[in-house]
Formats: structure tokens, C-alpha cells, sequence
């Protein structure tokens, strides 16, 4: 039995106002003290090109995404963000958008052409539809698979050596980029413009820097931390077909 004494005791020590809530940041949902909204270029950049976003869902529960940094840095018409599994889903705007004849698709398939021949063969004058597919590899494929008007569309690449600047994050393999570096990259390139990458990326490395000083440790890509024996875990199944393909991306 409980004994009420306890009880009542317990319900004294439960505190008569709230817990003090940390101020949050309307802009970029971040508590105020590591608010990066001041890196954040101003006014928004706005290229000729448009990023499209289709998101899975489990992003928006990760409290350290970059898809947040693309959406500020860009007018609001310049960078569009659909949430789910399946698409184009319940939007028809974006089947539009899908089925147009200057509409790319970033997914590193062995069909996919790289991004600067692409470059190459564009006047000043030209706009894409950046399609970016926003997850995990595996949440990548799997909305890839499930979406069929992605599969006719023109598959790009990106064939970088870069280390990602998101070096609080572990990636799959050298060569993995985030959300917003990806996009970052591929303006730069279509739009010939350096500038893209030089500002979009900003609040991605002061939010890095914070995350250091603060305790945070810088992660190597899973790929390096194989190869020089340091990964803790076996590689399973999964994340060896994901550095294969990384390793025959980088000699494609």
C-alpha cells in the first residue's frame, strides 16, 4: 500500500510555476543563444534557378538540419519544400513542376550526367528546377523507388573531393554532403556563380563552430573511419552497398 504521507509530499515538492523555457528563435527554431540567423545572407540570394526539396518526413525531427539554412538563404519562390513519402502526392503544383523539360534531378544513378556538362551546355540565360531528395540515403531511395515521375526525369550528379563543412555530422563516405551544401553546389555551378556556395553555406559553419566550443566533437565520414580500422561497429549489409556506391561514383 502507498503510504499517503509520501504521497502528498510528493505532490508538495512538484514546483507551483513551469520550468523556464529557453527563448526560441522564430526564425530558425533554434534557442536563441545559438541562433545563426545573423550568418544568414541578407537580403535572401536569388538565382535564376529554383531548388525543389521533397522531404521525408523524420527531417523535420532532427534539431540539426540544413534544409532550415537553404529556406532563409533563398527568396521564399526559390526554394520549395515538399514533405513526404511518396510524390508528386496531394500537391498538383509540384507535378507541374516534376513534368517540365528544365526540371534535374540531383540522385546519383548510374544514368545521371555530371552537373557541370550540364553547366557546360547552358547559357546565362537558363533556369532549372533543382530537385533534391531530403534524408538519409536510405529514406532518399526509398522515395526515389516509390515515386515513379522522378524516374523520368534528367538525372545530375555532383562529383565533388570536398570534405562536407558539416563536420559534426558522421556521412556515409567522403564526398557525402548535406542538404544545404548540396544545393549550395549545385547553384554555384548552373548558375556560375561562386557566391551561392561562399553565402549558403555560412550559417551551417558558425552553427559547426558553436557546436565545437561547446562540446561537440568533429566526426569523420564512416568511409575514413573504416579504412583506417577506427569505425566501432561491423559494417552491415546497407552501409556497404552505400561506400560501394560512393566508391564507384567517385570513379564514374
Amino acid at each position: 500500500m502507498y503510504d499517503e504521507t509520501e504521497v502528498l509530499a510528493d505532490f508538495a515538492a512538484i514546483p507551483a510555476d513551469p520550468p523556464h523555457m529557453r527563448d526560441i528563435c522564430s526564425q530558425c527554431d533554434r534557442p536563441s543563444t545559438v541562433c545563426y540567423c545573423s550568418s544568414v545572407p541578407n537580403p535572401p540570394l536569388c538565382p535564376k534557378s529554383r531548388i525543389i526539396l521533397l522531404q521525408h518526413p523524420a527531417e523535420e525531427k532532427r534539431c540539426l538540419r540544413t534544409a532550415t539554412m537553404l529556406q532563409l538563404g533563398l527568396e521564399a519562390d526559390r526554394c520549395l519544400v515538399f514533405k513526404g513519402k511518396r510524390f508528386p502526392g496531394r500537391w498538383p503544383e509540384l507535378n507541374e513542376l516534376l513534368s517540365t523539360s528544365n526540371t534535374l534531378l540531383l540522385y546519383p544513378s548510374s544514368a545521371a550526367v555530371d552537373i557541370n556538362d550540364v553547366a557546360k551546355q547552358s547559357d546565362n540565360n537558363n533556369s532549372y528546377n533543382i530537385v533534391i531528395i531530403d534524408g538519409t540515403w536510405p529514406q532518399a531511395k526509398a522515395i526515389y523507388t516509390g515515386s515513379p515521375i522522378l524516374h523520368s526525369i534528367k538525372q545530375i550528379k555532383l562529383l565533388v573531393s570536398d570534405t562536407s563543412s558539416y563536420i559534426i555530422r558522421t556521412q556515409p563516405a567522403d564526398g557525402c554532403l548535406s542538404t544545404l551544401e548540396t544545393a549550395a553546389q549545385a547553384l554555384s555551378v548552373l548558375e556560375k556563380d561562386e557566391t551561392y556556395k561562399e553565402k549558403l553555406l555560412q550559417p551551417l559553419k558558425v552553427m559547426c563552430d558553436f557546436q565545437l566550443q561547446n562540446g561537440a566533437v568533429s566526426h569523420q565520414s564512416k568511409e575514413f573511419r573504416i579504412k583506417n580500422n577506427t569505425y566501432p561497429r561491423l559494417i552491415g549489409k546497407r552501409l556497404n552497398r552505400v561506400l560501394k556506391n560512393a566508391e564507384n561514383m567517385k570513379n564514374s
